[in-house]
């Protein structure tokens, strides 16, 4: 099944890619190497799921938050490449948490972002090297930023 089908199978339609907020492009192609940008949870009408993880946000809340950053960064990736069944490989995400100093579950946060990948592109496809880190801040107080290395065919 081509990540197209995958995606209608799912029930899950792509947003429009977000453009970027300051002076970079969405993402890089260098070789068969994809360089993504860091992408935020941004919501349809342009806002954006803010807040502290583990004060204002739970950790539920905060998967579904990472999840957003995904289907925002697929779509991101879509209009960079143009076809998403190029992607032969989810190589590296790093998953930055706005959390709160005593919060433990950035792993579990991350999930909303990687579950979504493997869905889309398979198991072997989708799942890469990661990292899951807690941040004091991060721009604008939204509350998960992801950046992606991918490998095209």
């Amino acid at each position: 099944m081509n990540v197209e089908a995958r995606l209608k199978h799912l029930g899950i339609e792509l947003p429009p890619p977000p453009s970027p907020v300051g002076n970079y492009t969405a993402g890089t192609v260098v070789g068969n190497l994809v360089f993504m940008s860091g992408c935020g949870p941004r919501k349809p009408d342009n806002t954006s799921i803010t807040g502290k993880v583990g004060t204002d946000l739970t950790t539920d809340q905060a998967y579904q938050a990472a999840r957003l950053v995904g289907l925002n960064m697929l779509a991101n990736v879509k209009s960079l490449i143009g076809d998403l069944d190029r992607v032969k490989k989810v190589v590296k995400v790093l998953g930055m948490v706005n959390a709160a100093p005593d919060f433990k579950e950035h792993p579990r946060v991350m999930n909303g972002f990687s579950d979504l990948m493997v869905a889309v592109f398979g198991e072997e496809a989708g799942r890469g090297g990661r990292s899951a880190v807690g941040m004091g801040s991060l721009p604008m107080q939204i509350a998960v930023e992801v950046e992606m290395i991918l490998e095209l065919k």
